[in-house]
């Protein structure tokens, strides 16, 4: 059941959208919407997840969720999680979902109440989650439950099935990755010439499937003298496909290195740094 976690159709029908191989759902809710609470939901430690155009990136979520007693959680028939959307759940443009179940632990209980803190991962494939530019915005937490039991035979069948969803419960930032490339040369320098260092930023493009130049991003140039630490030599602008090209003096050996910032859509990134001797 825990593979059809990330291709639940909450948007078209929050009334019965989870159905068993071969089963299909029915229109009513036949288990009811129980009471649970889902709070203290966290996605990625509260920080951007950066996607690249191949790697997966799994993204730890935690939350608490508060129960009645008498429910039954076994994750097989009955079963909870936190996804994320973006859109809204009438209508979501993109959604992901745990592939396994999460991990609960019990935390507190009442006459009527069990809590538990709760913890769980969802991949992000950048090749099959990921579809265009539009991805790379904030997105939202949700909290699940659903039912789903049936039996089938040549004589009989029977299938229930419902589906209920608490959204808005956090926000969780999604951000194209960047690469940032540094050249500085000629190698070796002569102490007082003119260095020209040049690089490239680009970023991933989740349609192609693969990394397109920056354009007109800030990128700051920084400088290490053997021995010592990074400072700011100056700021240049990224040109046609995320060109990056200035020239320094020459005065002493040392480290050159790009960094850029990133922005709402794109993660931060620091280049490799180049060494130069100068004489």
């Amino acid at each position: 059941m825990w593979g059809y976690m990330r291709k639940l159709a909450i948007g078209a029908a929050l009334s019965g959208a989870l159905a068993l191989a071969g089963l299909a759902a029915p229109a009513a809710s036949a288990a009811g919407t129980p009471d649970l609470k889902f709070s203290g939901v966290t996605a990625n430690k509260g920080k951007p997840v950066v996607v690249g155009t191949a790697k997966v990136v799994t993204v730890p979520v935690s939350y608490t969720l508060t129960r009645p007693k008498d429910l039954v959680i076994d994750q097989e028939k009955t079963i909870q999680a936190v996804m994320l959307y973006r859109g809204t759940l009438r209508a979501m443009d993109n959604d992901l979902g745990p592939q396994v179940p999460p991990v609960c632990t019990q935390t507190a209980t009442t006459d009527t109440t069990v809590t538990e803190s709760c913890t769980e991962k969802i991949p992000v494939d950048p090749a099959e989650s990921l579809w265009d530019a539009a991805d790379a915005t904030t997105w939202k937490a949700a909290g699940l439950f659903a039912h789903s039991d049936g039996s089938a035979s040549d004589d009989y069948m029977h299938a229930e099935n419902d589906m209920t969803a608490w959204g808005n419960l956090a926000t969780v930032k999604f951000q194209r990755a960047a690469q940032l490339t540094v050249n500085a040369a000629p190698e070796p320098a002569v102490k007082g010439r003119t260095l020209t260092v040049t690089g490239k930023l680009t970023r991933a493009d989740w349609e192609l499937g693969r990394y397109a130049g920056y354009q007109a991003q800030p990128v700051v140039l920084q400088f290490k003298a053997d021995g010592g630490s990074y400072a700011n030599v100056k700021t240049i602008t990224s040109g046609t496909g995320g060109a990056l090209s200035t020239t320094v003096k020459a005065a002493k050996s040392g480290t050159y290195r790009f960094v850029f910032a990133g922005t709402s859509t794109t993660g931060a990134k620091t280049s490799a740094g180049d060494h130069v001797t100068v004489r």
